[in-house]
């Protein structure tokens, strides 16, 4: 069993990560991101890709990153991940893993995209009680930072914080505890699925289309975070 990971840089797959790393040990052996060429950045969670790169290193694993247009037609994301699917079955690779929760048209999508690769999708997350999950992630030592916002669901002022307790006591009613209807973006700095914790930094705020991105840089190699 040889799994590529599909990586957002955020709390979901870090967690995905890290419950493959328990049922299939060293199974998973790269991670898999979209990068928007025009801002070097993850798709939509607005992460910078040295960040990503970094979360790969303390993970162990490479980084396969798929370059997209912005916008990005839908003919041309599926053109891509279909040449990425390839590659990966050249790799000896067996399945693809997602952090998806509970939206089935993601998953049923997701699924059709992978029918006659080769590849068989995992959702090692998939239906867990959320409220519970983002309890069981905090107490884990997952550390977080929410780099995207929308001002829809939350206040802009909820970009740029901790993903901890008191964020979840805070969250409006009606936002999920984990963001899956899209409400927040996180990216993760640590947690048991790496070998150690990335420094982060708190910089810019943009606000464009009704959705607030706080930007993080890394800072270093040191174990603590300012």
């Amino acid at each position: 069993m040889k799994i590529l990971l599909s990586w957002s840089t955020g709390k979901d797959s870090a967690w995905a990560f890290h419950l493959l790393n328990q049922q299939y040990p060293r199974a998973v052996s790269a991670l898999l991101t979209t990068i928007n060429e025009t801002v070097d950045r993850v798709a939509m969670h607005g992460v910078r890709r040295a960040i990503a790169e970094a979360q790969a290193a303390s993970a162990g694993l490479p980084l396969w990153t798929i370059p997209l247009p912005h916008p990005c037609a839908n003919d041309v994301y599926e053109a891509r991940m279909k040449t990425a699917a390839t590659r990966a079955v050249a790799e000896g690779f067996t399945h693809v893993a997602f952090g998806d929760l509970f939206l089935e048209d993601v998953r049923q999508y997701r699924e059709r995209q992978l029918a006659g690769t080769g590849l068989t999708p995992l959702f090692p997350v998939w239906r867990l009680p959320t409220a519970e999950l983002a309890a069981r992630m905090i107490s884990s030592g997952l550390r977080a930072r929410i780099t995207c916002v929308d001002t829809r669901a939350l206040p802009a002022e909820f970009a740029g914080r901790e993903f901890d307790r008191t964020l979840l006591d805070e969250l409006p009613a009606g936002v999920d505890p984990c963001g899956e209807n899209g409400e927040f973006h996180t990216c993760v700095y640590d947690g048991p699925m790496f070998r150690r914790a990335l420094v982060l930094e708190t910089g810019e705020t943009v606000a464009r289309d009704g959705f607030v991105w706080r930007d993080v840089a890394c800072a270093g190699d040191s174990l603590s975070i300012r």
